[in-house]
């Protein structure tokens, strides 16, 4: 067994447990309202902005929307947050969506709900072995996904986001270039099949996107026949066989719009339709199963780290002492060369 597989049977016990725990502690809508009035007035006296993804729970999106903040997904996020003027910025997300917002915004205060809300493709991917990993191969181009402590994006060549991957893989690759890809295999697999490039690829997985099952997803399209079926890449290869289209969050949302259909079949965590239903109201939105036959629960494509950015921890947001995100200097300013890359490389291919 691999060390970065021993990593997710670890992660995949963590999930279970705050599943059965999930939902115990729900709000009150009057709670709901009078903690988002008390986080609006905060963010306004701490000359602060709120920045949201699209996997956090709908009213927390709904103070981004309202506060003048930003929904979006982890690199948006984090760009938004530079250009905006507020000195300080409150990322609902994971934790290394704060790392990436202070690499790129060093001069501002970062904070986050709670810095314990991470993701398995980070835990799956510690910089110590994946530094062993690495120098293993050093013939090879490092590419790491966005989805990766500031050490691993600091130990890469490129950073990527899933929407741009594939366009990065297929550019080196083009040039001869042999590449080392991590943390998720789904992704790297997909790129690969994609791309036809050598890829070597780390052994990660999301613990939600690795859950959807092509057998309920047929068993959906059967039901729905109609259906569009988009997918993330982070989903296993059976999955994105069956997909119309395969994308990040921001591509599904386009898509949910652009596309003719008026049912669509969605391979990703469940936030997501917040603000697929703002952009298309008249479409009719499916979850792709996660369980399999006979399961007492349909889908469980929650990320249960996001479910850890909550209303009342928002609202004490200003008041702790272990919330703010550091990244030292010097590692934020190598993480910040293969981010550079990646930014460079796709103002490039918009202009094209």
């Amino acid at each position: 067994m691999s060390i970065a597989s021993e990593h997710l049977i670890e992660i995949r016990e963590l999930v279970k447990d705050h599943l059965a725990h999930s939902g115990e502690d729900e709000l009150s809508e009057q709670r709901e309202q009078v903690l988002k009035q008390r986080i609006k007035s905060l963010l306004e006296h701490e000359n602060a902005v709120l920045v949201a993804h699209f996997y956090t729970q709908d009213a927390i999106q709904e103070l981004a929307d309202e506060t003048g903040g930003c929904v979006s997904d982890s690199l948006e996020m984090a760009r938004f947050g530079h250009d905006h003027p507020a000195q300080t910025l409150v990322v609902a997300g994971v934790k290394f969506m704060g790392e990436t917002a202070k690499i790129l915004t060093p001069h501002k205060r970062v904070l986050m709900p709670t810095l314990e809300a991470t993701c398995s493709l980070d835990i799956g991917c510690p910089i110590e072995e994946f530094s062993v990993f690495c120098d293993e191969h050093p013939d090879r181009i490092v590419v790491v996904y966005a989805n990766t402590s500031a050490a691993v994006k600091a130990r890469a060549d490129w950073v990527v986001t899933s929407s741009i991957a594939k366009d990065v893989v297929a550019h080196l690759h083009g040039q001869g270039e042999k590449i080392l890809f991590a943390p998720d295999r789904h992704l790297g697999d997909y790129i690969q099949r994609e791309t036809g490039a050598d890829v070597l690829i780390w052994d990660g997985a999301c613990v939600v996107h690795e859950e959807f099952k092509a057998d309920g997803v047929r068993r959906v399209k059967e039901e729905y026949p109609e259906a569009a079926v988009l997918v993330h890449p982070e989903s296993p290869a059976s999955v994105i066989e069956l997909a119309d289209l395969v994308g990040s969050t921001t591509q599904i949302i386009k898509a949910a719009v652009e596309m003719e259909n008026r049912q669509f079949i969605v391979a990703t965590d469940q936030g997501i339709f917040h603000k697929m239903q703002q952009a298309a109201p008249d479409k009719e939105l499916i979850i792709a199963p996660t369980a399999g036959h006979g399961a007492t629960c349909y889908s469980c494509a929650n990320c249960p780290w996001m479910a850890m950015n909550e209303l009342e921890a928002l609202a004490q947001v200003f008041e702790r002492e272990d919330n703010e995100v550091f990244v030292d200097p010097e590692l934020g300013e190598r993480a910040m060369l293969p981010l550079r890359r990646m930014l460079d490389f796709g103002q490039n291919l918009r202009s094209k």
